[in-house]
């Protein structure tokens, strides 16, 4: 079986440097805000390109301490309107509703799965105060038009940096640095994935990773002195340690994913079988997951499996569809409905060797429906 992501893997390829570098952790003595954590901030913030990086607990904590970050600062307040594609994982959305603001939604750009800067500006409204853009899959959203939509509309820019780890525009500037503040998620499957759950927000802007960085320590920055009603949300020292061990391959593995994705896109040649849309742009694609579309899905899932190619879906059922978000369960999405019907993700990652590339190309192109 070619497995959809070997994690075990991934990270025995670091096995010495991340075992020297949690022995180390265990021997300083200091496990909440060390040495590794500020160093990690230091280093991630330079590799973005930006000039401040907070560490967090998760990446939805991110996306949440940005937005409320933003109303102690008081540039947003309670039911200010947010705009996100309608199409992206739950806790995005949650994220904007967590913060008491309010979710306005529009569909995707079918091809490439992220924002439509024109669906955008027709969501525009006089309550309209952020953009959320979510690089989906990896992919870069069209970030400098939409900066350009924001300062001509006086609205915050808000990246989701989940699954966008070191992807690049053509200006040379890298996801996390394409707006006003970003959140990252280090979820261990993420291309730049810690041994738990981890986080961090990367913004240029000093008052709002100050106002973040005391939020996420209870609202305080001096012990047992609170100046903000806060929470407990902090990079754990030992998250930190292995994300710095990371980092340094992150550009090597990612080039890595690129190569099998030009594979994949060259060879799989099926009509039943919908490859993704990438830009001329070599570098603002990290394929985090690559995405088919197939109008056969669940043939296609259980022939995948039993000719040996394990796939996942990103994301089985729209978030309007789901219970939690039920007072939205009217809208009328159907780019949004019809993409969570017919995706379906295949085996990529870093560790992956030439005949598994090789088996998943010939599995998928011996492929029908009947």
């Amino acid at each position: 079986m070619v497995k959809f992501l070997d994690l075990l893997k991934i990270n025995l390829a670091h096995e010495e440097e991340l075992s020297e570098a949690l022995n180390q952790v265990l021997l300083n003595g200091w496990y909440i805000r060390g040495k590794f954590h500020n160093d990690f901030e230091t280093a991630f913030a330079n590799y973005c390109g930006t000039s401040r990086c907070v560490g967090v607990a998760n990446g939805l904590d991110a996306l949440i301490l940005i937005f409320k970050g933003y109303k102690q600062l008081g540039q947003l307040k309670d039911g200010d309107e947010v705009i996100v594609q309608a199409n992206t994982y739950i806790a995005s959305i949650i994220s904007i509703t967590e913060s008491g603001l309010v979710p306005v939604f529009v569909e995707p750009d079918e091809k490439t799965y992220n924002l439509s800067v024109e669906k955008v500006k027709q969501a525009i409204t006089p309550r309209t105060k952020a953009i959320l853009a979510v690089h989906l899959y990896g992919q870069l959203s069209p970030m400098e038009e939409l900066m350009n939509l924001a300062l001509e509309k006086n609205l915050l820019l808000v990246e989701d940096c989940a699954q966008s780890h070191g992807a690049v525009d053509t200006r040379g500037l890298k996801a996390g640095n394409l707006s006003h503040a970003a959140g990252f998620s280090f979820y261990p499957g993420k291309n730049l994935g810690a041994l738990g759950d981890a986080g961090a927000v990367t913004t240029s802007d000093e008052a709002l990773a100050d106002t973040i960085r005391t939020m996420g320590n209870y609202g305080s920055q001096k012990k047992y002195f609170n100046e903000l009603k806060g929470v407990n949300s902090r990079l754990d020292e030992i998250q930190a340690a292995v994300l710095l061990v990371k980092l340094k391959y992150i550009d090597q593995e990612n080039e890595t994913r690129r190569k099998i994705a030009k594979k994949y896109l060259q060879e799989i040649k099926n009509p039943y079988l919908s490859l993704p849309t990438v830009s001329k742009s070599s570098l603002d694609h990290v394929f985090h997951v690559f995405v088919l579309r197939c109008q056969h899905r669940d043939k296609f899932i259980e022939y995948a499996d039993a000719n040996g190619v394990q796939t996942l879906i990103h994301y089985p059922i729209p978030f309007h569809k789901q219970k939690a978000y039920h007072e939205y369960s009217n809208l009328s999405l159907p780019i949004t409905e019809l993409i969570h019907e017919q995706i379906v993700s295949i085996p990529i990652s870093p560790v992956m060797e030439e005949n598994e590339v090789n088996k998943v190309i010939q599995v998928l192109n011996q492929f029908k429906p009947d």
